[in-house]
């Protein structure tokens, strides 16, 4: 749903590669567990992910930070803490968590003005629900955990990249927490991932890019725990309507793509986070 936006610029190099899940551009057949069908623009078949990229402590200052790589969709997620809660959380024992969304200028081909949009304000939104229902906000305790999902260059998907990323940005600055005895018990519950599908030309796609999203018939944004729980659904048709056979492949493709993600997510965390110096 991100089509407004058009990917900007060169490609860029990535230097610092933790994991990644792609394509092999060569590949005329879909990878084991895939089950194929026609080739996209960028090489992929219709159930397969973009070259997916995991980067723990991108940036060191912040309690949590990771770069989520998606094809040529890239964000930086912060996740910072900090003591004190809302007005209406006060003396109630339990934390908060939240999001902020924004993408950069030069994100785009079109330089993007730095304001919110009412765009901004419901993804960011949309990020900060998805987080809290994998977080148990009683073993926070009285703390505001803010995670900052900002967007380097967008080609689709910005949102379902700003989830993914920043679960790992707040899992990390909450191991941290635990870590140096300020709480108890891990509050995360799930862990927690999203992805775009659509149906371009009568086919139903996993992970759309740009091209794909900005020629869509019907587009959806999936958010899923690694258990294999809902979190949120949009969806909408762009033209004609769709039936309920194509709503239930959409929603199978999508669970399918968060099943690669969750994995991937759980190796990029199978080691703790480094311990900051004071």
């Amino acid at each position: 749903m991100d089509r407004r936006h058009r990917p900007g610029g060169r490609r860029h190099r990535v230097h610092h590669l933790l994991l990644g899940l792609g394509p092999d551009k060569n590949a005329t057949r879909p990878a084991d567990g895939q089950t194929g069908g026609p080739v996209r623009p960028d090489g992929r078949v219709n159930d397969e992910l973009r070259p997916l990229r995991f980067e723990r402590d991108f940036t060191e200052m912040a309690d949590g930070a990771c770069l989520v790589t998606f094809g040529r969709t890239r964000v930086l997620c912060t996740a910072s803490i900090g003591e004190g809660v809302p007005r209406w959380l006060k003396n109630t024992g339990r934390g908060w968590v939240t999001a902020e969304y924004s993408m950069l200028p030069g994100s785009s081909n079109e330089r993007i003005r730095r304001r919110v949009s009412g765009r901004d304000q419901e993804i960011q939104r949309l990020i900060g629900r998805s987080l809290r229902a994998v977080a148990d906000l009683d073993l926070l305790g009285e703390r505001e955990v803010t995670v900052d999902c900002d967007v380097l260059q967008a080609d689709g998907g910005t949102r379902t990249a700003s989830i993914c990323g920043g679960y790992l940005a707040l899992h990390d600055a909450l191991t941290r927490l635990l870590s140096s005895g300020e709480i108890t018990q891990h509050p995360l519950t799930d862990e927690l991932a999203a992805i775009s599908v659509g149906i371009i030309g009568g086919e139903a796609r996993l992970d759309l890019p740009y091209i794909e999203d900005s020629a869509a018939e019907v587009d959806f944004n999936v958010v899923m725990t690694g258990s294999g729980n809902f979190v949120e659904v949009q969806g909408t048709a762009e033209g004609a309507s769709f039936d309920r056979s194509q709503l239930d492949s959409l929603v199978d493709l999508a669970a399918g793509g968060i099943a690669r993600i969750v994995e991937m997510q759980r190796a990029a965390l199978a080691e703790p986070p480094a311990q900051r110096s004071t």
